[in-house]
């Protein structure tokens, strides 16, 4: 980080505290987001793979995961009252501006 960039943080953040002491509500306006990143498992527990097993059959296994071959990223947009929207978005789809709005 340059220290053109570290300054601007700092005044943004500056900003927000002035903007915070003048307007109580002004943090409960903030809507923000996180993406990440799913990889899709199908969990088959030991109770599971005992059933239909017989007598002569082997032993079952403990506790197994496949992976599907695609991955899903999960986008979440909250505000102080929680969540608002989430959306799951394929791989290779393009985030972008629009998206967001």
């Amino acid at each position: 980080m340059t220290p053109e960039q570290r300054e601007d943080r700092v005044t943004s953040c500056q900003d927000n505290i002035a903007m915070a002491d003048a307007d109580s509500f002004f943090f409960k306006n903030i809507i923000t987001g996180d993406e990440t990143w799913c990889c899709a498992y199908d969990p088959e527990t030991k109770r599971q793979s005992c059933e239909g097993v017989g007598e002569t059959s082997p032993r079952p296994k403990e506790l197994k995961f496949q992976m599907f071959p695609t991955k899903t990223m999960l986008v979440n947009f909250f505000d102080s009252q929680g969540v608002l929207d989430k959306e799951f978005v394929q791989e290779g789809k393009t985030l972008n501006a629009e998206f967001y709005k």
